[in-house]
């Protein structure tokens, strides 16, 4: 039995999403001897699709025409919203004749303005994961690489895709295909569910799973809630060190003292709201633990060289003026 797989394409869709879905699938049929896999590119309507490197693709399909799918995986940039009101009425009877639905990157969030996953546990990039949480508090973000359930499939990023596409073709075929792909393509580890996404340390040429437990159980402990105004103090006591053995460790592990580095979290945080929410300045300041707009507006523009409201308004220039939504991940 053929798996066949639709991609709704949207304008600014990262295209390494595609072909890291795409080119193992290709593999497999090849090692395989087979044809377990096709897939087809779907759009709104049939006009050309721009992807976030600036090549256009041209769909097979529109989503009106799109039928007996097996998946359906949105790519899109986090600001895209669907065009035609029908679509999200489309997606659902399509999942209602058997095929899942799905997102890749920045496609989760169309996908979660529809309504149809309110319900479900849902793989967020890291980079999106705050911009995420501000427009759909309800829903269930996780920081796993893929979040596979029932219904919907979702992976956080061009590399998460292609061990979704493993998934899947372990699922259609067996382990020992998807582990050939993988060598194919010089894939190093098979990431399964249930394997969290790499995070770097922030400004420090590491990722998170090099740092010390202490540090990575003092970040934890501090991004619960960036809303809250917790101090270097009430963290270190969470961790059972005095507050200057804290300082000492942290220094050792990113180069940066805590207060510093929350400071720059709280500011990461606070400009994927800018770049992906319509949220007012006050609300975003709230968000990230600054009780007034003033104070948040200084350390703003100290730490990106600009006001939060003149890099939204950059963003949307761009936006405008690019006919295209802000570059994906």
């Amino acid at each position: 039995m053929t798996t066949k797989i639709g991609f709704l394409l949207f304008p600014g869709f990262p295209m390494s999403c595609l072909t890291s879905v795409i080119e193992p699938l290709r593999a497999a049929n090849e090692i395989s001897g087979t044809s377990a896999f096709e897939w087809c590119l779907v759009g709104e309507t049939l006009d050309r699709i721009e992807s976030s490197a600036g090549i256009v693709f041209a769909p097979e399909f529109s989503l009106e025409a799109a039928n007996r799918l097996s998946y359906l995986l949105v790519l899109a940039a986090p600001s895209v919203q669907f065009t035609d009101n029908r679509t999200t009425s489309r997606l659902r009877k399509i999942e209602r004749h058997g095929c899942k639905l799905g997102a890749i990157s920045g496609g989760v969030f169309p996908l979660a303005r529809s309504g149809i996953v309110d319900h479900e546990r849902l793989s967020v990039h890291w980079c999106y994961e705050l911009a995420f949480a501000a427009e759909f508090p309800h829903m269930d973000r996780s920081s796993n690489v893929i979040e596979i359930s029932k219904r919907h499939v979702t992976a956080s990023g061009a590399a998460a895709a292609f061990d979704l596409a493993l998934w899947m073709i372990e699922e259609s075929l067996n382990e020992d295909v998807a582990n050939e792909v993988a060598c194919w393509f010089q894939h190093p580890v098979i990431r399964k569910l249930g394997v969290k996404q790499s995070v770097p340390v922030e400004k420090f040429d590491c990722e998170a799973s090099n740092v010390s437990s202490i540090v990575k159980q003092a970040i934890a402990i501090f991004s619960e809630d960036l809303s809250l105004p917790v101090s270097v103090a009430d963290i270190a006591g969470q961790v059972n060190l005095s507050p200057r053995h804290l300082e000492r460790v942290f220094k050792h592990s990113t180069g940066q003292n805590p207060s510093g580095y929350f400071r720059h979290l709280r500011m990461k945080a606070a400009r994927q709201i800018i770049m992906y929410t319509n949220d007012s300045i006050g609300d975003v300041a709230a968000a990230v633990g600054y009780a007034s707009e003033k104070p948040f507006i200084k350390q703003y523009r100290s730490t990106f060289g600009v006001a939060p409201q003149d890099d939204r308004k950059r963003i949307n220039l761009y936006r405008v003026e690019s006919n295209r939504p802000v570059p994906s991940v």
